[in-house]
């Protein structure tokens, strides 16, 4: 089974903790973490430059259109940035930990 780090960006701390405990909570990521970063982007045709909060999400590859649909959902921007990145290598114990927290409730 493939895991995904899946990010995307907010502006506001509240909106970004709201997310994470959101998806988590929805048993769509076993973990989100909350980073400050600076984004530089074009936006309407001017370059812009803000800080912003990266949120990456921890899951399964079968989770991933589900996580996309929230974070869509629940996301206060025009266009979020929503992608992620397949774990290529990842510790056993901790990939079957992803699994058991993001398996659907029967």
């Amino acid at each position: 089974m493939k895991h995904l780090a899946v990010v995307t960006t907010l502006s506001d701390r509240d909106q970004a903790r709201r997310l994470a405990r959101t998806l988590v909570e929805r048993k769509l990521a076993a973990c989100a973490q909350i980073s400050e970063i600076e984004s530089f982007y074009v936006w309407d045709g001017a370059v812009q430059n803000e800080p912003e909060l990266r949120v990456l999400f921890k899951t399964s590859g079968a989770r991933y259109d589900e996580v996309v649909q929230a974070i869509k959902e629940l996301h206060p921007y025009e266009l979020p940035a929503i992608h992620a990145y397949a774990c290529e290598r990842i510790d056993a114990p901790y990939a079957q930990w992803i699994e058991d927290s993001t398996r659907p409730k029967r």
